[in-house]
This record gives C-alpha cells, structure tokens and sequence, in this order.
C-alpha cells in the first residue's frame, strides 16, 4: 500500500506517506474504512476499536442518530475518538455489510476518500466549528484494501481522483 500510496503522492505535495502504523502519527483525526453500520470488528477497525474503546459505540450512536441506523457507502461522518492524539475519528464506510468482499470494479475507496474530502474540506463540528480548523492533518489507511479485497494500485488511483475533485481549487 505505501508504495501505491507514494506513486499518487508524487504529484501531489499537500500528500505524506508514511510506512508503519496510522497510530504512530501526529494527527488530528485518522479515518475508518467501516461498513455502513459502524461495526468495528475487523481490519484497521478493530484496531481503532482497541485502542479507543468507546468508538465503536460513538460511531454506532452517529449512524443510527444521524443516518437512520446506515450511513451508505459515498457519506463520512466524524465523532470524538476520547484521546487528544488524534481527536477524531471519521467513518467512511467502503463495504455496506461488515466482511464484506468488494468485486474488482469497485469504485467504493473513490466514494469512501471523496466523502471524507467533502466533509474534511466544508463540514462542521456539531458544535459549529468548520472541521477544517478542528483537523489540520488526517491520516488514511488503505479503503478496502484489507478484508475489503481491493487492489492497493486501484485503491491510491481511487483516492488520487477524490482528492483531485474535492481538494484541487480549479484555476
């Protein structure tokens, strides 16, 4: 994954990589591969839900109050992960069902990075704070690359593209 993650940063400066675990980084929020329930039993989730053992739950209270108990694949949400290193936590979703194997074609880590972009770059804090000002850095693993099954290349292609959308100010 890093290599792929290193072909697409190349071009684009605003972008790091980094070889190791997501946790070792200095950031304001990391971001949730999840299913569109917000079961954290699997993959980079499971981790998240170790370390910040409340998690789960949060994003499981987001998605029921906010989305109707499934925040479909192309939506992010963000919630408080109870450390101050990262903060935040936002979910985007790659797989609808926990488990859940994505076929070859699948465009969902463009729809999953397109979505945290999205509200990364215009979203707000329920407090009313733009999230922007809250999360200055913001690490991603790999979006269906682990249990997901997607190939890390197409993957970094996806998020290349989602970012390339959302965080490219058009000339």
């Amino acid at each position: 994954m890093a290599e792929a993650w290193r072909e697409i940063a190349q071009d684009r400066p605003e972008l790091s990589v980094h070889l190791g675990s997501i946790l070792e980084l200095d950031v304001d929020a990391v971001v949730s591969p999840a299913n569109s329930y917000g079961w954290m039993r699997g993959g980079i989730d499971a981790t998240y839900a170790q370390v910040f053992p409340q998690i789960e739950e949060s994003v499981r209270r987001a998605v029921l109050a906010y989305h109707g108990g499934e925040l479909p694949v192309g939506e992010a949400l963000v919630v408080r992960t109870g450390r101050p290193t990262p903060a935040w936590l936002v979910s985007a979703p790659t797989m609808r069902e926990p488990g859940e194997r994505l076929p070859k074609d699948t465009v969902h880590p463009y729809l999953a990075a397109r979505a945290v972009f999205r509200l990364w770059s215009g979203g707000r804090l329920e407090s009313g704070t733009p999230l922007r000002r809250a999360v200055s850095a913001l690490a991603m693993p790999g979006l269906g690359t682990g249990v997901g099954g997607v190939d890390p290349k197409a993957c970094a292609r996806q998020v290349a593209a989602a970012w390339d959308e959302v965080m490219t100010p058009v000339a």
